[in-house]
């Protein structure tokens, strides 16, 4: 199956920025639609971003849309979320997911793959 892992966290002030990477296992990388959710303490996970298949189609929550964006490299195996401007609200568990449904989907229980998820803290 699908293996996904997160990496690129950290500890940045408001208003600064990072980028989180999620490389995949497999051949079938292209096939799936990539999502990255976030997960704060006492919290559901939250949908945050999402992109189809070859990129064209992405999907933001209001919370974070014109802040961050996604992306993916599918000859690498990759999809990556640049965080610019970011917040204390933004901090969580930012968790990288892979689905197989035909359109981009906004739903934990529409990905099936998940990844062991990577910690993004935003002081004030």
């Amino acid at each position: 199956q699908v293996q996904l892992v997160e990496s690129g966290g950290g500890l940045v002030q408001a208003g600064g920025s990072l980028r989180l990477s999620c490389a995949a296992s497999g051949r079938t990388f292209s096939r799936y639609v990539m999502g990255w959710f976030r997960q704060a303490p006492g919290k559901e996970r939250e949908f945050v971003a999402a992109s189809g298949r070859n990129g064209a189609s992405t999907s933001y929550a209001d919370s974070v849309k014109g802040r961050f964006t996604i992306s993916r490299d599918n000859a690498k195996n990759t999809v990556y979320l640049q965080m610019n401007s970011l917040k204390p609200m933004d901090t969580a568990v930012y968790y990288c997911a892979a689905s197989q449904a035909l359109v981009v989907p906004t739903t934990p229980g529409r990905y099936d793959y998940w990844g062991q998820g990577t910690q993004v803290t935003v002081s004030s």
